[in-house]
């Protein structure tokens, strides 16, 4: 068993690999139904169009059930801790994806749970909206390698997903923001670390 959780759990191997599936998909090549016969549960604590309607159709289309859960429908919040949630929940699904407000939800969700969990966001990372990014570049471009990329807006979930994606994919990063909400130093050394060719500025226009 394997969990989706932040885009540097995997390899580029593996993610290309994903993505190319995901291509097929999108132009009717594959016709693959993984998930048939399969319920997947949808956990949001925050409200989403696409990410609520994009998750229900391709599991519909990987033969698969979507069970929505808001967690005004749970006990979350109401005598039942996120740990509990995720053993009963282990018993009815055969998988679970979150869209939740604290990093911290998703792993105390993954450490209970028995079977595979996706991360939809949290504060910390947004690694599904990333994949989506990098295959519609990939579709206008051809692939990833040259391509410089830049970010605009403060260092959020969606940018550390962005930062994640360079330190495997090689392209080069841009990220242009107020000083004071500039990404994780942390986060930025260990992909630099990795070789990601990672600009920070103050100045929108000369990134």
């Amino acid at each position: 068993m394997r969990h989706f959780l932040d885009i540097k759990d995997f390899d580029k191997e593996t993610l290309s690999a994903l993505l190319g599936i995901a291509r097929d998909m999108k132009f009717g090549h594959y016709a693959g139904r993984p998930l048939d016969g399969r319920h997947i549960g949808m956990i949001f604590e925050k409200p989403s169009t696409r990410t609520r309607v994009s998750f229900e159709v391709g599991i519909s289309q990987l033969g698969g059930t979507p069970v929505f859960l808001a967690v005004s429908d749970l006990q979350l919040g109401r005598g039942e801790t996120v740990g509990d949630t995720a053993k009963v929940l282990s018993r009815y699904l055969d998988g679970l994806m979150i869209r939740a407000m604290k990093h911290d939800t998703l792993t105390e969700l993954v450490e209970h749970s028995t079977v595979p969990v996706i991360n939809g966001l949290t504060d910390q990372s947004h690694p599904c909206q990333i994949l989506a990014d990098l295959q519609t570049v990939i579709e206008h471009h051809g692939s990833l390698e040259n391509e410089v990329i830049v970010w605009f807006g403060d260092g959020n979930n969606v940018a550390n997903s962005w930062i994640e994606a360079a330190a495997l994919f090689g392209f080069e990063l841009r990220l242009a923001g107020p000083e004071a909400y500039h990404p994780s130093a942390q986060l930025i050394a260990w992909a630099r670390k990795k070789g990601a060719n990672i600009v920070i500025t103050q100045d929108a226009q000369n990134a």
